[in-house]
């Protein structure tokens, strides 16, 4: 995948399955940026989100980048802008099933 994962340092495959069950989370959050007629719409680093932990809280600085950078762009750069925010606003993009299926061992 490529992807780094916040958030799961020194924790065992056990004890992120255990956090799982809890109601953690693996997400990603949209940004866009915008250089006059070229926007880029990406997603950042996987995070893992503790049972109870605001998913929204670590999406603040995605949705920074694009409120300032990301509008610019045109035609794409306003839509995909509004796209990122409202997508971070409802906590990112929820990767659970994909990320856990490739971290636990194989059957």
């Amino acid at each position: 995948m490529g992807t780094k994962i916040k958030g799961i340092e020194g924790m065992s495959v056990k004890d992120i399955d255990v956090q799982l069950q809890g109601g953690a989370k693996f997400v990603a959050y949209m940004y866009c940026v915008s250089i006059v007629f070229m926007s880029f719409k990406r997603y950042s680093n996987i995070y893992f989100i503790m049972p109870g932990e605001k998913t929204i809280k670590k999406g603040i600085p995605f949705t920074l980048i694009s409120l300032v950078f990301g509008w610019w762009g045109i035609p794409w750069g306003p839509i995909w802008t509004i796209t990122a925010v409202g997508t971070n606003f409802t906590g990112g993009k929820d990767l659970t099933l994909e990320v856990a299926a490739q971290i636990r061992p194989q059957s």
